[in-house]
């Protein structure tokens, strides 16, 4: 069926067909920063948190539990295994990290919707992971596959926004054994940008490399990068079977990787910044090196999920300078390994859309951009510390990464931009809305959202006082309205569902 597939992708009337009657949505081109990075660590301090993070790795080790095939490799590479410990000798990790390349493509199933990971750009994905979703007319649920798949349509329709994502909430309506089937499926037929596989169980990782061998061909897959996953490490210092098996899996296969820690500081992580970095940067280097012993040069990036804890309830929390601080930390490290980094995104520990989740998404979301992150995850829709996918949210934050996009240009300073002749035009007294300069140039000046109301206080009271909650629940309406599915081979659609029924059959249902 997969082979079939391919032939049929190459021509046929079909899909010249589906191509002439395609409706694409326009979307922007992963940012390149023109600005530099924003970094907070002395020389000094780097080379104190290197060392200190070598002096973990060595003397306090690390745990790989149930996972004798990861044990037997770090011990062939000459660590000190004893148990589920592993202690790595001083710069070792350091040099299987240097096989890691710098930059990484990942190739969509639109060319033009390509991202480069790493260097100075940055890449932004959706909300990650809520089992829950919220909208403004049905309040607070458990998320349901067709949330997912409004989402997804959602995400494709957003200018700003690079990559399609994963797990955008969880759809606890599908059994947890196979919901990964179909919301591969949803990425791959209902979007054309980038996407992420499944990492929930080893066999599930492959289920997601042998999908992409029937939407993009088999040979093309080990040759080419498809999926970027999410690897988290169990902090501190722990890196589970199930997510080390997802990782071995696609390294075996060329497929990126994010290997991160989730830290919650004060929980996970010393209190302080220097310690919290400490060891973000020994669990990453630990992850990223065992990746290099699976398969040298597989492609991985460093991540560093990063909040601080509230001391009175334990909650999270988020937007705080001490996050920036690690968040920009990190990143420093990051460029000195040479890797690409993935940080920050739209956090907020906030119930609704309101003023705090505004504060917070715009703290995280600038840290992001200044720190230097080449692959932001999270970076709409998410809300109540990551537990709820928010739509109304989703398209507050996607139509404000429009500002990261316009920030990251930085000044031009060509003969137009110095502006000299306007000010001669105008001279003293005089204004610039009629001058020959503004005429030129008003249409791309300023960047505008698309959803905020800059209206007269008559228009908008005229029009029904709506706040910003009630203007975003318009334009998701409005988005899903207007959606219309990317062209995709009918041969590789129905490959696609045949794989899916079949893997479905193969096994029994479980919600566990």
């Amino acid at each position: 069926m997969a082979e079939s597939a391919r032939r049929a992708r190459g021509g046929g009337g079909a899909a010249r067909r589906a191509a002439r009657t395609a409706v694409s949505f326009e979307t922007a081109r992963y940012i390149e920063r023109n600005i530099p990075n924003f970094e907070v660590l002395t020389e000094e301090a780097l080379e104190i948190i290197e060392q200190n993070a070598d002096a973990v790795l060595e003397e306090i080790g690390v745990n790989f539990p149930d996972n004798p095939e990861a044990l037997a490799l770090w011990r062939e590479a000459g660590a000190d295994v004893q148990g589920e410990r592993v202690r790595i000798p001083r710069g070792l990790a350091r040099k299987l990290c240097s096989t890691a390349p710098s930059t990484i493509t990942q190739v969509a199933r639109n060319r033009d919707r390509d991202v480069v990971i790493g260097g100075r750009n940055l890449v932004l994905a959706p909300v990650y992971g809520p089992p829950f979703v919220r909208d403004a007319a049905g309040g607070r649920r458990y998320a349901t596959m067709a949330d997912f798949e409004k989402f997804v349509k959602l995400g494709y329709m957003s200018k700003w926004l690079h990559h399609s994502g994963g797990t955008v909430c969880e759809p606890t309506d599908i059994p947890v054994n196979k919901r990964h089937l179909d919301m591969l499926r949803a990425h791959m037929t209902l979007s054309d940008k980038p996407f992420m596989g499944s990492v929930t169980e080893p066999s599930r990782a492959q289920d997601s490399v042998d999908m992409c061998g029937i939407l993009f061909g088999k040979d093309f897959v080990q040759e080419n990068t498809v999926m970027t996953s999410l690897i988290n490490i169990n902090s501190p210092m722990t890196f589970d079977d199930v997510m080390m098996g997802a990782l071995k899996v696609y390294a075996e296969n060329n497929q990126a990787c994010i290997i991160s820690p989730f830290i919650v500081g004060g929980a996970m992580a010393p209190v302080s910044v220097a310690g919290t970095l400490t060891q973000v940067l020994a669990e990453t280097l630990a992850g990223i090196a065992y990746s290099q012993l699976v398969r040298p040069g597989a492609p991985v990036i460093m991540g560093a999920f990063v909040t601080s804890i509230d001391m009175n309830s334990g909650a999270p929390t988020f937007g705080t300078p001490e996050a920036a601080h690690i968040t920009y930390g990190a990143g420093q490290l990051a460029r000195r390994l040479n890797l690409p980094y993935r940080s920050a995104g739209s956090f907020t520990g906030s119930k609704l859309p309101d003023a705090q989740a505004a504060y917070e998404t715009s703290n995280s979301l600038n840290m992001g951009l200044l720190s230097g992150v080449n692959f932001m995850l999270h970076a709409c829709g998410w809300l109540e510390g990551g537990l709820v996918s928010s739509f109304e949210k989703f398209v507050m934050d996607a139509d404000q990464l429009g500002t990261l996009h316009h920030l990251a240009r930085g000044v031009e300073i060509d003969e137009n931009a110095q502006a000299m002749d306007a000010i001669r035009e105008v001279g003293p007294g005089g204004h610039y809305l009629g001058c020959a300069h503004t005429q030129s140039n008003f249409r791309d000046a300023f960047w505008k959202s698309d959803l905020l109301d800059y209206k007269p206080f008559e228009t908008w009271s005229d029009e029904g006082a709506r706040d910003t909650q009630s203007l975003a629940t318009a334009r998701v309406e409005k988005m899903l309205a207007d959606y219309q599915q990317p062209a995709l081979d009918p041969a590789i659609r129905e490959a696609l569902d045949a794989f899916v029924a079949t893997r479905k059959a193969a096994e029994p249902d479980s919600f566990s």
